[in-house]
This record gives C-alpha cells, sequence and structure tokens, in this order.
C-alpha cells in the first residue's frame, strides 16, 4: 500500500489529542460539502432554464433562416428553391412575409408584427403545438384566419364568440404620396381571429400569423419574400446542411442556425451561468480555510510521528504528501456527499416538484432541474484544484520544519 496515502488514512480516522481538530476537520468537510452541493444545485438549475428557453424559442424559430444581407425583401429564384427542398436533410421550407402592422378591433388598437406564412407552416417550427386558444389554421376556403399572440389577444380583448368581431389590419403603402385621408396612405384588410398561441412574452405581444397570400396584399409584395425558414430532419448534420445552403445561396444571403438566431439571448444566459459559478467558487475558496487550519494543528498534533519518520529516513517529499493527501482526503469526501446530496434533491424536485416558482405567471410552477455530467466533472476538478492549493501550505511547512523528538 502506499505509504504516504496509508498514514494520511490513519491520520484521518484517528482520534486527536484536542477536540478543536476534529471539529476544524468536520468543518472543513461541511465546508466542502455546502460548497460542492451548492455548486450542483445552482448549475443544474441553469441548465433546467436554459433547456426551457431553449424549447421555447424552438417552438417560434426555425432550424435555418435564409435572409438577404440588403434589403427587406427578395425574390426567391426558382432554381435554388428546387435545389433546397432537394438538399438531403431537408425536411420543409417555407416562404414568410413579415411586416409591421396597426391593428385595430372594436374601440382598440395595437402595433404588431404580422407574419404571412404559408398553409402547412404549423409543423414547420412546432408553434400549433403552443396554441392557447383553438388550432393552428390559417385558411378555410376562401375566408383567411388570423392567430395572434396571447398579448396581443389580451391587448385588443378578443371575443372569438363575436361572428362579427373582425381584426383590421393596416399596412403602409409603398411608393405612395399621403393623400388628406389618412387611411389612404395604408393598405388595410379585415381578418377573423380564431385563436392564440402563448409561448412567452417577446413573441406573444408581437406577432401574428396570417396566409401569406393575405399578406402579400397587404404589403404588395408579388413574389418578393421577407425571408425563407427551413426545417430538418431529425438525426440531421446540422453543420453540414447549414453549410450547404450557405453555398447555395451565396454571399449576398445570411443562413443562420437556432443559436445565432439567438446570440445575445444565449450569450447571457452563458455568462450568468459562469458569474454565478465563479461567485459560489469563491464562496469555496473561503471555505476551503478550515483545510488550512485543520492540517496546521494536525501537524503541531503530530510533530512527534513526523520527527520519528524523518528519524528513520523518511525525506521531505513522504513527509509532504502525507499532508496533502489528507486535506485531500477532506476535500474529496466533503465533494462525494455534495454530490450524494445534490443529485437526491434534484431527483427528487424533479420529480415532486418541491420547490415552487412564486408569483404563478410563469409558463412552469417548479423550478426546473437538470442534471450534466460535465457540470459534476467541472466541480469536482474545481474542488480537487481548491483542496490541493489549501493543502499545500501545511504540507509544505511540515515537510520543512525540523521537529525533534522529546522525552514525554
Amino acid at each position: 500500500m502506499n505509504l504516504p496515502f496509508k498514514f494520511a488514512g490513519r491520520y484521518l480516522i484517528s482520534k486527536k489529542s484536542s477536540n478543536a481538530i476534529n471539529i476544524i476537520s468536520w468543518v472543513s468537510i461541511l465546508g466542502m460539502l455546502v460548497g460542492s452541493l451548492g455548486l450542483i444545485l445552482v448549475l443544474s438549475v441553469f441548465n433546467g432554464f436554459e433547456g426551457l428557453v431553449i424549447s421555447l424559442y424552438n417552438s417560434f424559430n426555425p432550424d435555418y433562416t435564409i435572409v438577404a444581407r440588403e434589403g427587406k425583401s427578395f425574390t426567391p429564384d426558382s432554381t435554388k428553391m428546387v435545389a433546397l427542398k432537394n438538399l438531403k436533410g431537408i425536411r420543409a421550407v417555407s416562404s414568410i412575409v413579415e411586416e409591421n402592422a396597426l391593428l385595430t378591433y372594436a374601440d382598440r388598437q395595437y402595433i404588431a408584427t404580422v407574419k404571412g406564412v404559408e398553409a402547412d407552416y404549423g409543423s414547420l417550427t412546432g408553434i400549433d403545438s403552443t396554441m392557447y386558444y383553438g388550432v393552428f389554421e390559417l385558411q378555410s376556403g376562401d375566408e383567411n384566419y388570423a392567430i395572434l399572440g396571447l398579448g396581443i389577444e389580451q391587448a385588443l380583448g378578443i371575443n372569438y364568440n363575436d361572428p362579427f368581431g373582425f381584426l383590421t389590419i393596416y399596412v403602409p403603402r409603398k411608393d405612395k404620396a399621403v393623400a388628406i385621408n389618412p387611411e389612404d396612405a395604408f393598405n388595410r384588410a379585415p381578418i377573423k381571429p380564431m385563436g392564440s398561441f402563448a409561448i412567452q412574452a417577446e413573441f406573444d405581444s408581437k406577432f401574428l400569423f396570417v396566409p401569406i397570400s393575405f399578406a402579400r396584399w397587404l404589403t404588395e409584395y408579388e413574389k418578393q419574400v421577407s425571408y425563407l425558414e427551413v426545417a430538418t430532419e431529425a438525426g440531421a448534420d446540422q453543420q453540414e446542411i447549414q453549410q450547404q445552403i450557405q453555398e447555395l445561396f451565396g454571399a449576398d444571403f445570411e443562413v443562420s442556425n437556432r443559436l445565432q438566431q439567438n446570440e445575445v439571448l444565449y450569450k447571457v444566459m452563458r455568462t450568468e451561468k459562469w458569474a454565478v459559478y465563479a461567485i459560489l467558487t469563491f464562496i469555496l475558496i473561503v471555505a476551503a480555510f478550515n483545510i488550512v487550519g485543520s492540517l496546521s494543528m494536525l501537524v503541531i498534533e503530530k510533530r512527534k510521528d513526523i520527527a520519528i519518520l524523518k528519524t528513520m529516513g523518511a525525506d521531505k517529499s513522504l513527509i509532504r504528501n502525507i499532508f496533502l493527501l489528507e486535506g485531500m482526503m477532506l476535500s474529496l469526501i466533503g465533494c462525494g456527499a455534495g454530490f450524494l446530496l445534490a443529485i437526491f434533491i434534484i431527483v427528487m424536485q424533479h420529480k415532486y416538484a418541491l420547490l415552487k416558482i412564486g408569483g404563478g405567471s410563469f409558463v412552469i410552477d417548479a423550478y426546473p432541474v437538470q442534471m450534466k455530467a460535465g457540470d459534476f466533472l467541472l466541480v469536482f476538478v474545481t474542488v480537487l484544484s481548491i483542496g490541493l492549493l489549501a493543502s499545500w501550505f501545511p504540507a509544505w511547512r511540515a515537510a520543512r520544519n525540523e521537529f525533534q523528538l522529546v522525552k514525554e
């Protein structure tokens, strides 16, 4: 058996002459336990919220968008459109016409973004699974329907049961001088609201969906589109598909995946996560000072053993390694106990939703949690590094000092 490990294990479990050493050792373990527990729980909660936000955004955002680098709209090349739909891994392609508009309903007004989409759009992004009222249906025969965000529905006071409750959409005319009557400067048309979707406030209070033919009439687009949305098949090579689309459309177009469509959001979430990790790591470093105190007192306690070992020929590295391992054991016992307790709490939270989110206005009732192996590895390495640094000074002093045998 490794000699430093044998001595370190013996010192860990043996009774000390001073009860204060035992107390400080247990406080050291407790500090590492609480630090490890806190890091795992906080990182798991951030993972849960990140997964929740991504799932919400994925219900609205497509796998890819294709946008012209210049201008508000472009006319898709029919040859490129055929080639795009025939790319391996492409499930669906949808043309989008998008424009800001004024909405009026009864005596209320609201400014929103009208998004004209094709009939099968509901299955392209999963928006049909987020319906709060009604179903995602934009056309029935010659009748056009609008699907509103929940925020728009509430702001306008939509009554779906009113057979005469039509929503009027105003879009500014292009290249037209303002007439004496301000309404003549707008293209306007009534449309029947048929339902609402609820994802989160950013989308719910901004967008409403209409048939693309209706949107084209309002915006005076003939074949132009604002951008294209692309959905891929499950398991497709996302990076390769994005590269192929970019090569197909060329440098005049920008192809963005879901991460790039919400780049700022994801950066903010990661920054918050690592900021909290840094703060908790600093607290863990403060807790590690208990290890310094515990080992320093243990060195004094075992000065006789150190003197005997040196008399028997033990070199400084052996003495140093004994106390380094002692400090590492204190850290790893606390870390391991913290991991077990964290796993228990996360499983209980996931199963029974013990910790609720107050207010009742969020999309979920309890804090979401998600364990990741990478987080456990990161915290383990963090605790190991902090424990090693905290143990180094007492171990170095123990190896450096010359203790003499004294007759008791």
